[in-house]
């Protein structure tokens, strides 16, 4: 495994806390975001994440205030998503401290805003997400879910990545609505899929469980980790995770 990999907390958050779910509902609370971020920076991560989950159904922007303080308190790449559905929007992100934007619904709903975006910012402040969920009737056998996991598109996910790739993102983010929270492993393939078909880099996202999931992702072909519940419960501490990663063979940062 020649590229370098890179490991990616991720702050759902809901009224200014961080939460956590599973297939996108039943939300619990998982802490203050200012200090998750501190902490996950100590702790090692390469990246950080932070999704407001419900800005998109509520129709409205990010929550600003919290990205500032987040950023403030973060000293490694930051991401963030959630209720960013146009240029102003975006730069108002940027500008409070996030180093990327994660575009999902949007991306779906109005196509040329991913060439947009990457025109206005270039092309490392974007990050394309996909909502991904099982459809045997499509080709890919995976299908696009907007309006965070709650809307069918009728879409194919890989055709959908293969699209976005096109544009010239180069991170596409696919979260599995099935492997959400449920700790059962990623959704290797669509992963593998996304991989195949794309030349962004993949991010593995939704039902990491345990170490050998994460090394599963990566044999995927993924190579950002992204995980959420494992991290903020401390069923899985980064220091170990990279450990694990690296007497595996693969390059850990």
């Amino acid at each position: 495994m020649d590229k370098e990999l890179s490991i990616m907390p991720c702050l759902d958050m809901r009224n200014g806390r961080v939460v956590k779910g599973v297939h996108f509902v039943d939300i619990i609370d998982a802490g203050d975001p200012v200090e998750c971020a501190k902490a996950y920076c100590a702790a090692g991560a390469d990246q950080l994440a932070l999704l407001d989950i419900t800005a998109t159904v509520e129709n409205r922007s990010t929550m600003l205030d919290v990205v500032k303080k987040v950023a403030a308190a973060t000293t490694v790449p930051f991401t963030v998503g959630g209720g960013i559905g146009d240029v102003k929007t975006a730069a108002a992100v940027l500008n409070a401290g996030a180093n990327r934007v994660s575009i999902s619904s949007a991306a779906f709903r109005k196509p040329d805003l991913i060439p947009e975006l990457i025109k206005e910012f270039g092309v490392d402040a974007v990050t394309a997400a996909i909502d991904v969920d099982v459809n045997a009737e499509l080709p890919s056998g995976y299908e696009v879910y907007i309006d965070g996991g709650r809307t069918a598109t009728g879409a194919d996910a890989v055709e959908f990545a293969k699209k976005l790739d096109g544009f010239g993102v180069n991170v596409i983010l696919p979260t599995s609505k099935s492997g959400d929270g449920a700790r059962t492993g990623y959704d290797l393939p669509v992963i593998r899929a996304m991989a195949k078909a794309c030349s962004a880099q993949i991010v593995a996202s939704g039902g990491a469980g345990n170490m050998q999931h994460f090394a599963d992702a990566v044999e995927a072909g993924a190579t950002i980790l992204l995980a959420a519940s494992v991290f903020h419960f401390q069923m899985i501490k980064i220091p170990e995770l990279k450990a694990f990663l690296k007497e595996k063979g693969y390059c850990v940062r």
